[in-house]
């Protein structure tokens, strides 16, 4: 079995879950080499995970003739110079998300990766778990008629009374749009299709934040993002959908996720998820069915979307997370400000077509 070889840049706090499905679950990949400012992080990883080799700085990871596939976990504001100099030194590139932290960044990565012939793509990768895959399924099969719109919500009240660095989500590239948004505009996406026009709202309701968990407590953030997003998109399946991301809002649960059709309603798993339940209601039932996941990886496993684009490599096909989608992506979220800013309706200009669905292979850890 031929194997990819991947280089980790940035041991933070998303990476754990990388390590263990790179090295555990995926068998198609292998990672060779880790990266990080702060040399004990990348220390630790070797330990744990029995990675080859350690570099100082991210240029002598690109320079490593092994290495096919740099894994960008960086902080938001740093994907586009990481993923940029990666791209420059010959490597294909799977950034965490966003792609970048401006739709300027984001166009200039794609440019660069045509120009070389690269492949560039990244997270959210949610979508090719068991719960959104299936839900596609239902779609196209008919299961709630042709579909008319969509609902999605991500409510919550931010990261500075849990997360141990919370500083960076009310920072130039955070706040719930570019944080959080990536998971439900790239499930939407799949299950709908493309977008075509966006209109927006957006609002910075608290002009600081104190942080209250450990070990930064007592700690004032200046927010320098809008932290209160609603959103109406128009796809180009005529579906019309709406999107509400905040860290504002005081909330009980997990807010849904509904599609709706001329036949049925969907109620859509947590998109952060790979897994989780599916409600289906049709008229005939007046309630709503659970129903069952057709598709694997129900559980955490994040670098599907990276083993996905390694078999991209090794058989010439488009992976299903390319940046044809990461920047469709970027272009509709950050679309929100620029039409809060502008009082007006924004034109998408990039077009996105849906990638082929999952196959339900019977070895985990191995792709079509």
């Amino acid at each position: 079995m031929q194997k990819v070889k991947i280089g980790m840049v940035g041991v933070g706090d998303i990476s754990g879950i990388y390590l263990k499905n790179i090295t555990g679950m995926f068998k198609e990949i292998e990672l060779v080499a880790v990266c990080d400012l702060i040399r004990e992080k990348a220390e630790k990883a070797q330990a744990e995970y029995g990675v080859p080799k350690i570099y100082d700085t991210m240029h002598e990871l690109f320079a490593d003739p092994e290495i096919d596939i740099v894994l960008n976990l960086t902080r938001p504001n740093e994907h586009y110079g990481v993923s940029s100099e990666a791209l420059k030194a010959g490597k294909h590139v799977y950034s965490e998300k966003p792609l970048a932290a401006t739709l300027e960044d984001g166009k200039k990565l794609v440019a660069l990766a045509q120009e070389k012939g690269l492949m560039l793509g990244g997270a959210p990768d949610t979508f090719l778990g068991a719960g959104i895959q299936t839900c596609r399924k239902l779609i196209d099969d008919g299961y709630i008629g042709r579909p008319i719109g969509a609902a999605a919500f991500m409510i919550c009240h931010g990261h500075e009374s849990w997360h141990p660095d919370p500083e960076f989500y009310y920072e130039f590239g955070g706040g719930p749009m570019m944080d959080m948004g990536p998971y439900y505009i790239t499930a939407l996406i799949n299950l709908l299709g493309g977008v075509k026009t966006v209109t927006g709202l957006t609002r910075k309701s608290f002009p600081t934040r104190t942080i209250t968990s450990a070990p930064k407590f007592g700690k004032v953030v200046q927010v320098e993002v809008p932290t209160h997003i609603l959103g109406m998109m128009e796809f180009d399946s005529g579906a019309v959908g709406t999107i509400t991301t905040t860290f504002d809002v005081h909330y009980p649960t997990q807010a849904r996720f509904e599609v709706y059709g001329s036949e049925g309603t969907l109620i859509v798993p947590d998109p952060n998820y790979f897994g989780g339940p599916i409600q289906l209601y049709r008229p005939e039932e007046k309630r709503y069915l659970e129903m069952p996941l057709t598709f694997p990886y129900p559980e955490n496993s994040r670098a599907l979307g990276l083993a996905d684009m390694a078999k991209a490599i090794v058989t010439g096909r488009v992976p299903r997370a390319s940046y044809k989608q990461t920047y469709h992506v970027l272009e509709v979220m950050t679309a929100f400000a620029r039409s809060s800013d502008a009082g007006a309706k924004v034109e998408i200009e990039s077009r996105f077509e849906r990638q082929k669905p999952m196959v339900n292979s019977p070895l985990t850890g191995v792709l079509d």
